[in-house]
């Protein structure tokens, strides 16, 4: 019996035009993220001096379930008055899962971040890429994760550590008998 185990790698990238009550923001911006029907979250770092334009190139890695439809991803500020939230966006997984790409691209995407009242608020660019790992279950009740298959491609990483693949054919099946 196979079970799949799903990671999200997300590099929160920058964002774009941030304000806080309608006046940009001038630093301390950083940026959470979690998925839905789970507690697991993660933060970047504070961007001190990027102000309304903050950059943080940062990577987040996440579980992601199998009954989990969507990330948020929430900017926040620190403020003399404490933490406040700029602006929240929330990401349908079928932006980064299925379609056209194979599984595993990196979707480089940006949404409109909107306030508590419903604006807009700020751009948020990141990368999502999703990781998928099959668990298989032994006889003796262990599991182990096979992420590759195939054969290591001349022995060495100089070509990116490719996998060579492969379909046993028996010659003898498309050969006509005269």
């Amino acid at each position: 019996m196979a079970a799949n185990s799903r990671t999200l790698e997300i590099k929160v990238i920058s964002a774009e035009n941030l304000q806080l009550d309608r006046k940009p923001i001038k630093k301390n911006a950083t940026v959470t993220v979690w998925t839905d029907g789970n507690s697991q979250f993660c933060s970047t770092d504070m961007d001190i001096d990027g102000g309304a334009y903050p950059r943080w190139n940062e990577k987040l890695v996440l579980n992601f379930p199998t009954h989990s439809k969507s990330i948020t991803v929430e900017v926040q500020c620190k403020t003399s008055s404490g933490i406040r939230t700029i602006g929240t966006a929330t990401i349908p997984e079928s932006d980064f899962v299925g379609g056209y790409v194979p599984e595993g691209c990196k979707h480089f995407l940006s949404y409109r971040l909107r306030d508590h009242k419903g604006e807009r608020n700020g751009i948020i660019n990141i990368s999502v890429r999703m990781n998928v790992h099959e668990m298989y279950a032994c006889a003796s009740s262990t599991t182990w994760s096979h992420s590759q298959m195939g054969f290591p491609a001349d022995g060495n990483k100089s070509f990116g550590g490719g996998v060579v693949t492969g379909v046993p054919v028996w010659c003898g099946a498309y050969q006509k008998n005269y």
